[in-house]
Protein backbone atom coordinates (compact mmCIF):
# COMPACT_ATOMS: atom_id res chain seq x y z
CA UNK A 1 0.00 0.00 0.00
CA UNK A 2 1.16 3.29 -0.95
CA UNK A 3 1.41 6.14 1.95
CA UNK A 4 0.67 9.78 0.79
CA UNK A 5 3.00 12.10 1.00
CA UNK A 6 3.75 14.34 3.59
CA UNK A 7 2.96 17.75 3.51
CA UNK A 8 4.82 20.92 5.28
CA UNK A 9 2.87 23.77 5.73
CA UNK A 10 4.40 26.78 7.05
CA UNK A 11 2.04 29.84 7.50
CA UNK A 12 -1.32 30.41 8.29
CA UNK A 13 -2.19 31.11 5.03
CA UNK A 14 -1.35 27.77 3.73
CA UNK A 15 -3.36 26.56 6.13
CA UNK A 16 -6.48 28.23 5.44
CA UNK A 17 -6.01 27.17 1.41
CA UNK A 18 -5.99 23.66 3.18
CA UNK A 19 -9.38 24.17 5.26
CA UNK A 20 -10.96 26.14 2.20
CA UNK A 21 -10.48 22.67 0.01
CA UNK A 22 -11.91 20.48 2.65
CA UNK A 23 -15.08 21.97 4.89
CA UNK A 24 -15.27 18.38 6.38
CA UNK A 25 -15.38 19.67 9.92
CA UNK A 26 -18.13 22.18 8.95
CA UNK A 27 -20.53 19.17 7.94
CA UNK A 28 -19.65 17.04 10.51
CA UNK A 29 -19.74 18.56 14.08
CA UNK A 30 -22.36 20.21 15.75
CA UNK A 31 -21.65 24.00 16.30
CA UNK A 32 -22.72 24.84 20.07
CA UNK A 33 -21.96 27.85 22.05
CA UNK A 34 -22.80 30.43 24.43
CA UNK A 35 -26.11 32.04 23.60
CA UNK A 36 -24.35 35.59 24.24
CA UNK A 37 -22.59 35.46 20.72
CA UNK A 38 -25.52 35.99 18.59
CA UNK A 39 -26.61 38.91 17.83
CA UNK A 40 -29.39 38.66 19.97
CA UNK A 41 -27.42 39.37 22.50
CA UNK A 42 -25.48 43.05 23.50
CA UNK A 43 -21.96 42.90 21.53
CA UNK A 44 -22.78 39.57 19.99
CA UNK A 45 -21.73 38.86 16.41
CA UNK A 46 -22.71 35.79 15.12
CA UNK A 47 -26.30 36.75 13.12
CA UNK A 48 -29.09 35.29 15.04
CA UNK A 49 -31.30 33.64 12.26
CA UNK A 50 -28.10 31.43 11.34
CA UNK A 51 -28.51 29.53 14.84
CA UNK A 52 -31.32 27.70 16.77
CA UNK A 53 -31.55 27.93 20.15
CA UNK A 54 -30.09 24.58 22.22
CA UNK A 55 -31.03 25.32 25.65
CA UNK A 56 -31.27 28.78 27.81
CA UNK A 57 -28.08 29.73 27.62
CA UNK A 58 -26.79 27.38 24.36
CA UNK A 59 -27.27 28.04 20.60
CA UNK A 60 -25.84 26.11 17.92
CA UNK A 61 -25.47 26.67 14.01
CA UNK A 62 -28.24 25.90 12.02
CA UNK A 63 -28.02 22.38 9.70
CA UNK A 64 -25.24 21.21 12.70
CA UNK A 65 -27.54 19.67 15.02
CA UNK A 66 -29.07 16.98 12.35
CA UNK A 67 -28.27 13.61 11.64
CA UNK A 68 -26.59 14.97 8.58
CA UNK A 69 -24.89 17.83 9.77
CA UNK A 70 -24.08 21.06 7.33
CA UNK A 71 -23.11 24.29 8.65
CA UNK A 72 -25.97 27.06 7.37
CA UNK A 73 -22.64 28.94 6.90
CA UNK A 74 -20.61 26.68 4.42
CA UNK A 75 -20.83 27.18 1.03
CA UNK A 76 -19.11 25.16 -1.71
CA UNK A 77 -18.86 22.11 -2.17
CA UNK A 78 -17.00 19.52 0.28
CA UNK A 79 -13.51 18.34 -0.72
CA UNK A 80 -12.92 20.51 -3.39
CA UNK A 81 -13.64 24.61 -2.40
CA UNK A 82 -15.48 25.94 0.56
CA UNK A 83 -15.94 29.04 2.49
CA UNK A 84 -17.60 30.22 5.62
CA UNK A 85 -19.96 33.04 4.89
CA UNK A 86 -19.75 34.64 8.58
CA UNK A 87 -15.96 33.79 9.02
CA UNK A 88 -15.62 37.33 10.44
CA UNK A 89 -18.65 36.99 12.59
CA UNK A 90 -18.04 33.18 13.37
CA UNK A 91 -18.44 32.04 16.78
CA UNK A 92 -16.25 30.66 19.21
CA UNK A 93 -16.14 26.81 18.20
CA UNK A 94 -14.63 27.57 14.67
CA UNK A 95 -12.09 30.67 16.05
CA UNK A 96 -10.61 28.00 18.38
CA UNK A 97 -10.68 25.23 16.77
CA UNK A 98 -6.93 24.07 15.92
CA UNK A 99 -6.23 22.30 13.25
CA UNK A 100 -2.85 21.56 14.19
CA UNK A 101 -1.92 20.12 17.18
CA UNK A 102 1.02 22.15 19.49
CA UNK A 103 3.68 19.76 17.98
CA UNK A 104 2.27 20.70 14.80
CA UNK A 105 0.66 17.12 13.88
CA UNK A 106 -3.16 17.07 12.06
CA UNK A 107 -5.90 17.21 14.68
CA UNK A 108 -6.89 13.78 13.69
CA UNK A 109 -10.38 15.05 14.28
CA UNK A 110 -9.88 16.13 10.61
CA UNK A 111 -8.88 12.69 9.06
CA UNK A 112 -12.45 11.47 11.20
CA UNK A 113 -14.46 14.61 9.72
CA UNK A 114 -12.76 13.60 6.33
CA UNK A 115 -13.60 9.83 6.59
CA UNK A 116 -17.13 10.46 6.90
CA UNK A 117 -17.58 12.36 3.69
CA UNK A 118 -15.59 9.75 1.69
CA UNK A 119 -12.66 12.29 1.11
CA UNK A 120 -8.66 10.95 1.76
CA UNK A 121 -6.48 11.31 5.19
CA UNK A 122 -4.59 14.52 5.09
CA UNK A 123 -0.36 13.43 5.81
CA UNK A 124 0.38 16.81 6.64
CA UNK A 125 2.19 19.09 9.48
CA UNK A 126 2.61 22.38 10.54
CA UNK A 127 5.88 24.13 11.17
CA UNK A 128 6.55 27.86 11.63
CA UNK A 129 8.67 29.50 9.14
CA UNK A 130 10.57 30.88 12.14
CA UNK A 131 10.82 27.47 13.57
CA UNK A 132 12.16 26.04 10.12
CA UNK A 133 14.54 28.78 10.73
CA UNK A 134 15.82 27.68 14.02
CA UNK A 135 16.37 24.28 12.57
CA UNK A 136 18.38 25.18 9.84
Amino acid sequence: MQSTPLTVLSDTAAVEALCQSCGACCSTFRISFYWGETSAAPGGTVPMEMTEQLNLHRACMKGTSSHTPRCVALAGKLGEQVSCTLYQNRPSPCREYEVFLPDGSLNPRCNQARAKHGLGPLNVRFIEVRNIARKL
